[in-house]
């Protein structure tokens, strides 16, 4: 039988694709666009998520943004919209606010132009969350962990925990409600939400003491002594270049700071980067069968890269079209190229292994054979 860490992505790569198609989906507002991103990001999960508790966060991610564009719409409804529009489809009693609320309305006119202006920027939202729960979906969270630099470990672990403690629970639930409807016994309303919260309840307890012994026997948290000269310069790298990373984020969001942004990023990310390296001296770690990162890896992470490059090109290039307007109030078009582009996100669904591979068949046995 093959060796699953051997044939497995690494799931840093997952992220860093998944990362690329929610950069894109922040460079558009078009309905089109971002339904084709969330498209290319569905097909991918089903033909690659593996059977795991932590995979089937997908879905809840996609309820989660539609709960986003509901809300959205509702702000939209109830508050009013900065858009002033003119196709009036509503009018709700108007509370009186004092002045220094100014801005700020309950109730009102509601325009079509003002509620297709939230849903194309709660679509924007909807689409990143999706993208974020295709990465949960792919990529291992314990995988994931022995990938990170030393520095960063005891924060990793907090994250996976957090990560995986949701599907768990989950799990958990679906299995007492079902154990509960083959007794005959209610698994819905006040009571059968008592009788099921107990048990997943003490299940939760007994798993969170069984992973503290966990960590506890592989020496979480013990350190190392290392000189005093290494712990400063390590902080001072770190603090650089996170303002460094901060700065230049922020040159790269305004066009004042075009010139100077990308070489503020990248001195930044230089600078966190050695900050992290010396700070892995403080937590000495081995890893066992660690995570290739191999042709495939490259694969998948330039895609998501080539898909959020693109469509930054194309925001610029074409920002009617990707930004579409509301005033006057008209159809939003598909790009033919930047369309080309989101479809480069479906690259790890053929190029990456299968999440179970199908077993070499047994011959079958002779006659003469005992079974």
């Amino acid at each position: 039988m093959p060796d699953r860490t051997a044939t497995a992505l690494h799931p840093g790569a997952w992220w860093l694709w998944a990362l690329g198609l929610g950069t894109a989906a922040t460079r558009t507002t078009n309905p089109l666009l971002l339904a084709l991103l969330v498209a290319v990001s569905g097909y991918v999960v089903a033909a690659r998520r593996p059977d795991a508790p932590w995979a089937r966060s997908y879905g809840a991610f996609a309820k989660l943004a539609l709960a986003v564009i509901g809300v959205r719409l509702l702000f939209a409804v109830f508050l009013g919209s900065p858009i002033p529009g003119t196709t009036v489809l509503l009018r709700l009693p108007e509370v009186p606010l004092p002045d220094w609320a100014q801005g700020i309305r309950l109730g009102g006119r509601v325009t079509a132009e003002g509620l297709v202006w939230a849903l194309y920027d709660a679509l924007r939202l909807a689409a990143l969350l999706i993208c974020v729960g295709a990465a949960n979906a792919l990529a291992n969270p314990s995988r994931l962990l022995k990938s990170l630099p030393g520095a960063l470990y005891e924060t990793g672990v907090a994250v996976v925990v957090a990560l995986t403690f949701a599907p768990n629970l989950i799990a958990d639930v679906q299995r007492l409600r079902a154990a509960r409807r083959l007794r005959g016994r209610p698994d819905r309303g006040v009571r059968g939400l008592l009788h099921v919260g107990l048990p997943v309840l003490e299940g939760a307890l007994e798993r969170s003491v069984a992973l503290a012994a966990a960590m506890d026997s592989r020496g979480y948290g013990r350190t190392v002594q290392v000189p005093a000269a290494v712990r400063r310069t390590t902080t001072a790298l770190t603090i650089a270049g996170l303002l460094g990373v901060c700065a230049g984020m922020y040159g790269l969001l305004t066009a004042a700071g075009g010139s100077y942004g990308a070489a503020v990023l990248v001195a930044g990310l230089g600078a966190a980067v050695a900050g992290l390296r010396l700070g892995g001296r403080r937590t000495p770690r081995t890893r066992y069968r660690p995570d290739r990162w191999d042709a495939r890896a490259w694969l998948v992470a330039g895609s998501g890269a080539a898909v959020a490059a693109l469509m930054s090109v194309a925001a610029v290039r074409l920002p009617g079209t990707l930004k579409p307007g509301v005033i006057p109030l008209v159809a939003p078009e598909l790009p033919l190229w930047p369309a080309a582009a989101c479809l480069l996100g479906l690259l790890p669904a053929f190029v990456t292994p299968p999440p179970n591979p199908p077993r070499s068949p047994q011959p079958p046995k002779s006659p003469e054979e005992p079974s």
